[in-house]
Parts: structure tokens; C-alpha cells; sequence
């Protein structure tokens, strides 16, 4: 009478710790060595942080499958047997975690590797929309009514309001303060509108060029750029994006510079 040989089975928390290592490992390999696009630290920290949450959810479905979760670190704890590798455990992990903590918080005195631009020099002309402009004489073409027709202006503000909040707080925050939830997973950061030091600064021809042409629409100058902008004119109208510049400098009470003011 023949017997079958039971194949050895890999432990459930074996098993989930595996799952999150290759999910980590896909990640790292998808980003850096096919994109050849890092992805930042903050950023990855959020993605595993649910996929160690839905990793453990499957894994904890039932109560069979959640005791068989635990059961190594159970039989750690309870078992007198393994006092000796328990107290080793108990010593090693917070060891570890120490050092790690440590030299997370570690200052560098390493100067960063790029420095970036706020405001790159526009070019003189750039083509948006198929059609051609002259940034240095291209003005809003809604501008004349905060004064000529302020009913129909601030209507224009609402719709760019409406244009913002479904596109661009998400990074650039429902304040314009360049605190939405995913900020923190770009590097750099987006904008702070509030800040005097940017649009304030700016003539709206040059929000128009930088919202249409996004990242990849900046200038071969002085590269490397880094930039998450998309090129907006791929998602938005010319008149959304005009009403969208409107009510940025509208909602932070700013006032945009123009050749006048020059």
C-alpha cells in the first residue's frame, strides 16, 4: 500500500510576506527599469501601505485563514520551546527598526542634485490649440470684462472654479495652496498660488503656456526640468483654460502683471 508524499506547505504569514515583496519588487521594476521614471518615495510609501492593507484583508478573510495567519507568531509567543529564538526576535526586530528610524532622520549635507526654476523664461511664440500665439502680446480674452461687464465676469469665475476643482486640486489643493492629496507624491511639490512669489508674478499668457503645454512643454534650456503638469490642452478647451487662469488669481486676490503695470 503506497502512501502519497504531502508536499510541504508554505505558512500563510510566509505567504503574505511574499505576495508583498513581489508586489514592491513589480513596482520597483515597472518604474525604474521599464519607465525609467523613479517614483518617489512618498509616493510609494502610500501604494504599499494599501497593499499591505488589502494583502492582509484576503489573507485574513476567514477565521481558518486568519488563524492560520497568525499561528507562527502565536506559536512564537506562547511556545516555551522557543524562549531562546523568541527572546532573539524580540531583540533583533526593534534593533533593526532603530537603526532604520535613525538613519531616516539622519540630515544630509549633500547639496540636491538639481535645482529648480520656478519660472522658466517663456518662448517668444508657441503653438497651442493648433494655432500660433505671440506670448508677449497674447492677453485673456475675458480680462476687459471685470470692468466693462462684472456680472458676466464673475460667471466666467464660477465656471473656472468648477474647471479647477474637477482637474487640478487634486495636486494644487481646493486653497490653491499646493496642498491637495497628491501632493506629497510629486516631487517638487505643486505651486502654492497663495505664495506672492508665483502667479503674482506672472502675466497670464504665461499660466496659459504652462497650463496647455504641461511638463513636456517646457523648454530645452536649462533642462532638466521636473514637472508632473500635464499637457492640459489635451484635456481642456481654450476658453476652460482661460476661465480656469481667471479664477486663480480671482480666489487668491492677486493681481496678474501686464505690459501696463511694466
Amino acid at each position: 500500500m503506497s502512501t502519497a508524499v504531502q508536499k510541504p506547505v508554505i505558512p500563510r504569514l510566509l505567504q503574505a510576506a511574499l505576495v508583498i515583496a513581489g508586489i514592491y519588487a513589480g513596482f520597483w521594476l515597472i518604474f525604474d527599469l521599464i519607465l525609467a521614471q523613479p517614483i518617489p518615495q512618498s509616493l510609494m510609501v502610500m501604494y504599499m501601505f494599501f497593499v499591505v492593507s488589502g494583502v492582509f484583508m484576503v489573507f485574513t478573510f476567514t477565521e481558518e485563514s486568519a488563524r492560520q495567519l497568525i499561528a507562527p507568531i502565536r506559536a512564537l509567543v506562547e511556545d516555551q520551546t522557543k524562549k531562546t529564538l523568541r527572546n532573539v526576535v524580540f531583540i533583533v526586530v526593534p534593533a533593526l527598526a532603530a537603526v532604520a528610524v535613525f538613519f531616516q532622520l539622519q540630515p544630509s549635507d549633500e547639496a540636491p542634485l538639481e535645482l529648480r526654476s520656478i519660472h522658466p523664461a517663456p518662448p517668444s511664440s508657441v503653438k497651442i490649440f493648433g494655432k500660433r500665439y505671440d506670448l508677449m502680446s497674447l492677453e485673456n480674452p475675458y480680462r476687459h470684462l471685470e470692468k466693462d461687464d462684472p456680472e458676466q465676469f464673475q460667471e466666467l469665475v464660477a465656471v473656472g472654479g468648477e474647471v479647477y476643482i474637477r482637474n487640478c486640486q487634486y495636486c494644487h489643493g481646493d486653497k490653491l495652496d499646493g496642498k491637495g492629496p497628491y501632493a506629497q507624491g510629486l516631487n517638487p511639490v505643486p505651486l502654492n498660488f497663495q505664495d506672492i512669489g508665483t502667479i503674482a508674478q506672472l502675466q497670464e499668457s504665461f499660466l496659459f503656456w504652462r497650463i496647455a503645454t504641461g511638463g513636456p512643454g517646457l523648454p530645452k534650456e536649462a533642462t532638466p526640468w521636473i514637472s508632473s503638469m500635464p499637457i492640459w490642452q489635451e484635456f481642456l478647451s481654450e476658453e476652460e483654460i482661460w476661465q480656469v487662469i481667471l479664477y486663480l488669481y480671482d480666489y487668491t486676490g492677486h493681481r496678474p502683471r501686464s505690459w501696463e503695470h511694466e
